[in-house]
């Protein structure tokens, strides 16, 4: 594992999803849908069908994964707010989406509130934007 974390290097792979059960799914869903077409028959339907159920299964998973760790990173970040800003700023900053106090939990305590001002201001609106602007990155080795 690193021991710094900045924009070029933050994204996760997780290598038993990325790199063995999503490869292995879609393969199998492609071979049986060969299959299927090239001897059509009710049990290369069905394993084509299988196929498909499973892609999704994996899928599905890694999905409810991430949306768990959103809910996460959003109360971490809510109770950082609530520390770090001021009670006025921490109000404003209760409108910002997802995708922006996803982009902001990576801020330094210090540079918190500044980005946090720049964004609900619309000076920053994209992820990236706000990810470029930090200055001093606030590593997150945890996300898988």
């Amino acid at each position: 594992m690193e021991k710094t974390q900045n924009y070029k290097n933050h994204v996760r792979w997780f290598p038993p999803f990325h790199f063995v059960l999503a490869p292995v799914a879609l393969v199998l869903v492609i071979y049986w849908a060969v299959r299927l077409y090239q001897s059509p028959s009710f049990d290369q339907a069905a394993l084509l069908l299988f196929g498909i159920a499973l892609f999704m299964a994996v899928f599905i998973s890694r999905l409810f994964a991430l949306k768990n760790q959103d809910r996460i990173i959003r109360l971490e970040e809510a109770i950082r707010y609530s520390r770090l800003l001021t009670p006025e700023l921490a109000e404003k900053a209760s409108g910002l989406n997802l995708q922006q106090i996803i982009a902001l939990r990576f801020a330094s305590d210090e540079e918190l509130a500044g980005l946090v001002e720049r964004t609900v201001n619309g000076d920053l609106a994209a992820q990236k934007e706000i990810k470029l602007a930090v200055k001093d990155w606030r590593a997150d080795f945890h996300r898988v």
